[in-house]
């Protein structure tokens, strides 16, 4: 069965690189109007649509919009992305809000902050070489 990319994927892959970017420089210039839960939620944005532009470009949607669920859509089309998905699996730790009865947040500290960071990073990395075809 041949795939159908999704029309205008390319807007996810922009706006996912413009929330890494601003959430890097955020973080690089210590901004104080940035605390450590805005920028998990903006690295977490940009992963979110880096994943979507990459499965949309191939005619695929995930189930949810977890990083559980973004995860595991993404390793239906690209092998070996286990180490990627303990990581985005770490990234739900922070967020567990699915069930309205028991939200579950935690606020970053430094150290997890840089973490986030890197994660943005190595989706931006592995995704791009699909995504710059």
């Amino acid at each position: 069965m041949k795939s159908i990319r999704i029309v205008d994927w390319q807007i996810y892959r922009r706006d996912g690189t413009q929330f890494l970017n601003t959430a890097r420089a955020a973080h690089a210039g210590k901004k104080k109007a940035f605390s450590a839960e805005t920028l998990y939620n903006l690295t977490c944005m940009g992963i979110e649509k880096l994943i979507m532009a990459f499965l949309m470009s191939r005619g695929d949607l995930a189930e949810n919009h977890t990083m559980h669920d973004l995860a595991r859509a993404l390793t239906n089309h690209i092998g070996g992305a286990n180490d990627l998905c303990h990581k985005l699996d770490y990234l739900d730790s922070f967020q567990e809000i699915c069930d309205p009865d028991e939200i579950n947040l935690r606020i970053p500290d430094r150290q997890d902050v840089v973490r986030i960071l890197s994660i943005g990073d190595d989706v931006q990395k592995l995704l791009a070489p699909h995504l710059d075809r």
